[in-house]
């Protein structure tokens, strides 16, 4: 037999236990739930911290009394996983019930609920009729988290916007560069006083442009330090027509034919130094990527929808094997000519440039046909912000 002391020992075991784990609960705001399908009537019953992580108190009615009160308070983006999830343990595809989601509190406010549990008991088909579980507050790690994203999110979008300005300065400034040099080259080689008199005409042209290039640069840098990134209202027939004429020696080097048939009156919102460096980019790919039997000839038109002014460029160019490239065309460092002056870069930045506005750029093409590229200018920049 066992003796008087044995039983109080053990029953004093027993309470250490209780208060060791009700004090533990009680104290670091861990709420216990228990369901109980044992009569199939799906009872859920919850501890004092479970309401209280909701700011109910323990004798208030108006929660716990109903099976239902913590399911209807789940917020709705989180419910589908939420039963999905307590589903799954009970159908064995998953040891333990583990959820995390946001609940409806007693003020109106929501809280963010790291929820668990296992079955504890089950009846003679081996079917799950007892789950016992605890909620835990993690509404301050969940916020932390989110803090750091955002963030990680920001610096991440501040280095992509300086790769951005970059290829921008890159790009643009190349483009520059290429004209002078050849124009100097040709007015080293002539001598003939006409033709380097027009040469000095198409360098002041240049000269001009190139400011207005740096210029533009600089307002990008300027307005880093702004909450949105300024842009102007531009004529699109206007500034298409300033980008062919920096492309002049190019154009008369290879008999390129420009139609630049866009709408006058058309205008977008946009950032010049992004909008100078898209059309520079696929008017001086057209006439690179021209194909060696013919002149190459490029026609650019418009059309406007309720969202978007559009604008096409098309050429009769080498074209572009979308069935093989399709998924690369728009890629950073992504070649698909062999071009020794292909760096890869133009067409990654020009997207990258049409999403900045809110816009979006498509291509089509036939090899040996020709591309054609087309730009959606959005209408609506309301919801842009850096």
């Amino acid at each position: 037999m066992k003796s008087k002391n044995a039983s109080v020992k053990h029953n004093r075991i027993d309470d250490f236990e209780t208060l060791k784990w009700q004090f533990a609960l009680e104290n670091f705001n861990v709420g216990v739930w228990h369901w109980d399908n044992t009569t199939n009537e799906d009872i859920v019953s919850y501890s004092k911290e479970s309401k209280f992580i909701l700011g109910y108190l323990d004798d208030d009615n108006t929660f716990g009394t109903n099976s239902q009160d913590w399911n209807d308070r789940v917020h709705k983006d989180d419910k589908e996983k939420y039963f999905q999830d307590f589903q799954d343990h009970l159908n064995g595809l998953c040891p333990i019930y583990q959820n995390k989601h946001r609940v409806l509190c007693n003020d109106g406010s929501y809280k963010w609920i790291q929820d668990k549990g296992k079955i504890i008991e089950r009846d003679s088909n081996g079917v799950p009729v007892r789950v016992i579980g605890t909620h835990t507050d993690i509404t301050e790690l969940v916020e932390k988290e989110t803090k750091i994203n955002n963030t990680l999110s920001l610096i991440t979008g501040q280095n992509n916007k300086l790769k951005n300005f970059a290829h921008i300065v890159t790009h643009n400034l190349k483009e520059h560069s290429g004209n002078f040099k050849s124009l100097l080259n040709f007015y080293r080689e002539t001598d003939n006083d006409s033709e380097k008199k027009e040469i000095m005409t198409v360098l002041d042209v240049l000269s001009d442009s190139l400011s207005n290039t740096i210029l533009n640069l600089t307002k990008i840098v300027s307005v880093e330090s702004k909450d949105k990134i300024t842009t102007e209202n531009i004529f699109l027939k206007r500034y298409i027509e300033q980008g062919i004429r920096l492309l002049d020696m190019d154009i008369k080097e290879h008999q390129a034919i420009i139609n630049n048939r866009v709408d006058a009156h058309l205008s977008i919102s946009f950032n010049p130094a992004y909008l100078e460096s898209i059309i520079q980019n696929l008017l001086s790919n057209a006439i690179k990527y021209r194909h060696p039997e013919r002149k190459p000839i490029i026609t650019i038109t418009s059309r406007e929808t309720t969202d978007f002014s559009i604008l096409n460029i098309e050429d009769n160019g080498l074209g572009i094997d979308l069935e093989k490239y399709g998924s690369d065309i728009f890629g950073l460092y992504r070649t698909f000519h062999h071009n020794e002056n292909a760096e890869g870069v133009g067409l990654y930045l020009t997207k990258s440039q049409m999403e900045a506005f809110g816009g979006k750029i498509e291509v089509s093409s036939t090899v040996n046909v020709g591309a054609t590229f087309t730009l959606f200018f959005a209408k609506d920049l309301t919801p842009f912000s850096r």
